[in-house]
């Protein structure tokens, strides 16, 4: 153990100072650090003892001063790192915290379902290094845990707890499982049937890894559940059974669009294995996705529902309840990949819909906080209030659909989040043409400028009053766009900005009732309807955002989780704001006795007082109020005038400076967003079959989610049929697109199974629905005339 050493407190913060809480701070000078509780140092350190940094986190949490998982934050790691330092503090004392060498006992290095995986590309040639690539693992590990040793699966049996890592870790598994010990695995299960690659074609190497599954009984998971416990399994695999009417298996319908999505890949790839569970990342993931489509609109919801039930449909015996759920999201969000997630999601969407690319629309939400926290407020416009709140920016594409999105910090205006938000665009749709559209809240012209030198177009309405366009002016203008009429009375022409360094052009819309709407663009090259037609469908992100509060509670709170915000950044002075009230009260007191004075003037009698001398005395008392009313006034301007603008938010903040965490928040909205885009993606596949999907279209899919189905099992398929629905006209809708969902041979995530649909014919409603009138039938006879 290296010397430790005091290390000198500086008066300020310095800048290698990591907040733990509101009391607790973590600081750095080269390779010494200290942990201040309260502004006194209590444990000084060196950053390479690593057993006085353990000691450190064991210290702040046993001592009440912080929580695991503020530490956890603070000191880099996870949360279970943290209760295991307390435990082996516990058990051992300060030695226990040593750091151990070697794998941890009772892990494999390589499991078990992967080296089924490794004999099969071994058997087809693949070198060590490549297997070692696409399986994500060191080539000595592939040397030393395999190497000359790999079976073909059908020549290898491994009794349950035992591997091939040494009789250690056999040993290890509890005595009550000696009877099971000596019952072999199955020689081959249905993954190991596959290819190495994955089910939907892409490499082994991209996807998570097929699990395996000791159960045969779909309501009885007892052998997986044990195996989880031993830390031998990762995620349950589904196991499915015939079953007639599964309540809400409608859903199954929008798997194939969420796998098509990518989540499922690009989040393994991300956050790998998050440990031995019984529910694991796929299965987490899973669930969210389907809470969402169920309209299951937040985790304390679950308890409202049978999990049994719910699990039929994920293929276990139960579904994962309130408390699993919430610690599977306080997992994922200790990885801090959250925005990478979001980045790689929206990558894969600019990949599949490219030609939906050119005109992005940015636009704000506020999702108002009615907490005990001190946050910064937002102006909320459907409430036209100011309250605090957390601003979140939304990129959508020209179809409505979400791309990705973006937590402002404190609530920054939109004019300071494009800077941040079009360089993410570039990176995703590359060197091709793009338009922002956005709102008024994004006015400003040395903006346009700035994002027109950076090679993009904008559109969007322009602010502040500008002079009205003459009605005989106007031309009626009509076309179709995207399969849509439209009929605009528009105007067009040139206007200049920045005093005339900036040129752009105009398109005003007059309305039925007279008002007139500009329209602001850089797009020459459009035609004047269609550059209002694109403006006007901005109005498709409020009705998303609409939407989705109502049907996907996208307000909702994922924890109450507070971090620490940057106590460097800069507010409005509050001086400022008490001294422009004081200051508007100062001028309407001012007008008041001007008006007075000007009244008496105006009054006065001029033959009792022919000169100004005389109506100043006798109304000496007014002028003296107003002359030290304007001394008052020209007080405060001045004092005004010496206030800085701006100020930093420690300086004016009582308390810690906080914020609400957001890598939870940002999990559960990116479930949420692949929702509703599966949502979108089916309504595509329904609008050739169904003639009111633009007005009915989502509300027949959330009868599709929440309808039974019939659920038929075989070794390599799962057949899912659903019942009819409330109407003909929608079973038949829903039975249209079956084929093209069934063309993507998709399979249920983490199984061997391909999904395959159908739908049950609509129910026969007698006289509503005649068969053809054979020819032979004699034709009804006309009725008689009338006398």
């Amino acid at each position: 153990m290296s010397e430790q050493q005091d290390l000198p407190l500086p008066a300020s913060g310095p800048s290698g100072t990591v907040a733990i809480n509101a009391q607790c701070v973590l600081r750095a000078d080269g390779e010494q650090r200290v942990v201040v509780v309260a502004g006194l140092p209590v444990h000084p350190y060196s950053a390479h003892d690593a057993v006085a940094e353990a000691y450190a986190m064991v210290f702040l949490v046993d001592g009440g001063f912080a929580t695991q998982t503020e530490v956890a934050r603070a000191f880099g790691c996870s949360e279970r790192t943290v209760s295991r330092h307390q435990q082996r503090y516990a058990d051992e004392g300060m030695t226990a915290l040593a750091t151990r060498s070697g794998w941890r006992p009772g892990r494999r290095r390589i499991p078990t379902k992967r080296r089924h995986l490794i004999a099969r590309m071994k058997a087809e040639g693949l070198s060590n290094r490549e297997v070692a690539r696409r399986l994500g693992v060191t080539e000595n590990a592939i040397r030393k845990q395999l190497g000359p040793q790999v079976q073909p699966p059908s020549q290898r049996t491994l009794p349950l707890g035992a591997s091939s890592d040494g009789p250690e870790k056999s040993a290890a598994a509890p005595d009550a499982t000696s009877a099971e010990a000596s019952s072999p695995l199955p020689a081959t299960s249905p993954t190991e049937t596959e290819d190495p690659t994955c089910p939907d074609g892409r490499d082994g190497d991209e996807l998570e890894p097929l699990a395996m599954s000791l159960d045969v009984d779909p309501t009885n998971r007892t052998l997986d559940r044990l195996l989880a416990a031993f830390g031998y399994l990762d995620d349950a695999v589904p196991v499915f059974g015939n079953a007639d009417a599964v309540a809400g298996a409608g859903v199954l319908f929008a798997v194939p669009v969420l796998v098509a999505s990518g989540l499922f890949r690009v989040a393994y790839q991300l956050y790998g294995e998050i440990g031995p569970a019984f529910y694991g990342l796929r299965t987490t993931l899973l669930t969210l996705l389907l809470m969402a489509l169920w309209r299951i609109k937040r985790p304390e919801a679950l308890k409202e529902h049978d999990p049994r039930m719910l699990g039929r449909v994920l293929g276990l015996d139960r579904a994962p309840e309130v408390k699993t759920i919430r610690r599977k999201l306080t997992r994922l969000a200790a990885y801090g990949r959250a925005e990478r997630l979001g980045a790689e999601l929206a990558q894969l969407r600019v990949q599949a819909r490219g030609e939906l690319m050119g005109f992005l629309y940015v636009d704000g939400h506020v999702r108002v906080y009615h907490g005990k926290r001190k946050l910064p407020k937002a102006h909320v416009a459907r409430m036209r209030l100011a309250l605090p709140a957390t601003t979140d920016y939304w990129v959508h594409d020209q179809a409505g659909d979400p791309l990705f999105v973006v937590t402002a910090q404190a609530n920054a205006a939109l004019t300071r989040m494009l800077p941040q938000i079009l360089p993410e665009v570039r990176r995703l749709v590359g060197p091709r043409r793009v338009t922002i559209v956005f709102d008024r809240g994004g006015w400003s012209p040395k903006l346009f400028l700035a994002l027109l030198q950076d090679g993009f177009d904008i559109l969007t309405y322009r602010k502040y009053k500008a002079g009205r366009v003459g009605e005989h002016r106007f031309v009626l203008r009509q076309a179709t766009i995207a399969g849509r009429s439209v009929e605009y009375r528009l105007h067009d022409q040139a206007v200049r900005f920045l005093q005339g360094k900036l040129r752009l052009r105009q398109v005003t819309r007059l309305g039925d009732d007279g008002h007139q709407t500009q329209v602001i663009t850089s797009r020459w090259d459009l035609d004047d309807i269609e550059v209002a037609y694109r403006m006007f469908e901005r109005w498709r992100q409020e009705n998303f955002f609409k939407y989705m509060r109502d049907e996907f509670l996208l307000d909702a709170l994922a924890d109450y989780q507070v971090e620490p915000d940057d106590p460097t950044r800069t507010v409005p002075n509050p001086e400022r704001k008490k001294l422009d009230k004081e200051i508007r009260a100062a001028r309407a007191e001012v007008a008041q006795l001007e008006q007075r004075y000007g009244a008496a003037a105006v009054d006065n009698p001029e033959k009792r007082r022919p000169t100004m001398r005389g109506f100043k005395i006798a109304h000496g008392t007014i002028g003296k109020e107003l002359r030290a009313a304007r001394d008052r006034l020209a007080e405060r301007q001045a004092h005004r005038r010496g206030l800085p603008t701006r100020v930093e938010v420690r300086d004016v903040s009582e308390g810690a400076v906080l914020k609400l965490a957001t890598e939870r928040k940002h999990l559960t909205n990116l479930t949420k967003m692949v929702a509703y885009q599966a949502e979108s993606d089916l309504l595509a596949l329904l609008y050739p079959h169904y003639a009111r999907a633009d007005e009915e279209g989502r509300t027949l899919l959330h009868e599709l989610f929440r309808a039974p189905a019939d659920l038929q099992v075989s070794d390599s398929e799962l057949h899912v049929t659903l019942g009819p629905l409330s109407s003909p006209h929608r079973t038949l809708a829903v039975q249209a697109i079956c084929g093209a969902l069934n063309e993507t041979a998709a399979f249920f995530p983490g199984s061997s199974l391909r999904l395959r649909f159908d739908v049950h014919p609509p129910r026969e409603l007698g006289l509503a629905f005649p068969g053809p009138r054979s020819k032979a039938a004699p034709a009804p006879a006309e009725p008689p005339p009338a006398p």
